[in-house]
């Protein structure tokens, strides 16, 4: 159970800033960056002082989800500082990134496999 207040409204504005430009960047980068998977920013929830972002990423196909969250964390630095002069004029810091695996679409996946037997 999540105790944490509800975001306020400056907060989701930066988050869906965030997630549009992380998207874009990761875009930028190609399939052939992360070995021809495809990587999708499905939510970004940052912390209230602004300072820290949860980017939740899918992957597809699933099989190459560690290789692609391995070549995630190796290149956080050049992601975040493309983020920084993507958001400068937005945003005095630019928050510290984690990258964390999406799997709502296993999960979906899953349970349609189960309803089908």
């Amino acid at each position: 159970m999540d105790n944490s207040k509800p975001a306020g409204t400056r907060q989701l504005k930066v988050a869906r800033e965030l997630q549009r430009d992380l998207a874009e960047i990761i875009r930028r980068k190609g399939m052939a960056a992360f070995g021809g998977a495809m990587v999708t920013v499905s939510e970004v929830r940052i912390s209230p002082d602004l300072s820290i972002a949860k980017v939740f990423v899918s992957i597809f196909p699933s099989e190459k989800q560690g290789a692609v969250m391995q070549i995630l964390e190796e290149n956080k630095k050049s992601i975040r500082g493309e983020l920084g002069r993507e958001v400068s004029s937005q945003l005095r810091i630019v928050p510290d990134i984690d990258f964390l695996l999406d799997t709502s679409l296993d999960y979906a996946a899953h349970i349609d496999e189960l309803l089908r037997k």
